[in-house]
């Protein structure tokens, strides 16, 4: 059957573009980039159809090859770029901390309620999570995505993004508390908060 799904290169947009179009767009926020990358995807494939041993699905044979795709594109984007879009702020956590370095009453962390991994299945959460990681800076979003949503190891991310892993680390922090921080507003709000 996948023999079959291999010499039958038409029906692979059909059968598999939208899933690789979604796992694009989730990784790199935005459309054009997400169809550029999955065409780039069926093209590869289609050059190095013989080189597939049948070892796997051809689902997971494509979003394979996405997946170097979506490197290369975040590799590409952190090529060039200048060292002040990586320069710290003084003052991103002052809101978040008393003069003491306690969370303010208002600003800890909420609870979340309900069960994570059924959240994580929810496509409503990927669209909030989406909208969210698009109001972060490109330098935070590109770290978050690399390294929690495609799990690259920090030395990879770090080659990847051109930074060094102090840099990776300041950001991926901050990236986090916007995570938190928007999420918290727009996908539990405030009356899903659990109250202490």
């Amino acid at each position: 059957m996948e023999s079959n799904q291999l010499t039958d290169t038409d029906r692979w947009v059909e059968e598999y573009g939208d899933y690789l179009y979604r796992f694009a767009l989730q990784r790199v926020r935005d459309p054009e980039q997400a169809e550029e990358l999955v065409q780039e995807t069926f093209l590869a494939a289609l050059k190095g159809r013989d080189s597939f041993a049948g070892q796997s699905s051809m689902k997971t044979w494509l979003v394979g090859i996405l997946k170097h795709k979506i490197i290369d594109h975040y590799r590409k984007r952190g090529q060039g770029r200048s060292p002040h879009d990586l320069e710290p702020r003084a003052d991103y956590l002052d809101d978040l901390y008393d003069e003491k370095g306690h969370w303010k009453s208002e600003q800890g962390p909420a609870d979340w309620v309900g069960d994570p991994a059924a959240i994580l299945e929810r496509s409503e959460f990927w669209d909030v999570l989406r909208q969210c990681l698009d109001g972060l800076p490109a330098r935070q979003a590109d770290v978050f995505t690399l390294r929690e949503v495609e799990q690259l190891g920090s030395e990879e991310t770090c080659k990847v993004l051109n930074i060094t892993p102090t840099n990776l680390w300041v950001m991926l922090h901050r990236a986090r508390m916007g995570l938190r921080r928007c999420l918290e507003l727009s996908w539990m709000g405030k009356s899903d908060r659990k109250r202490s």
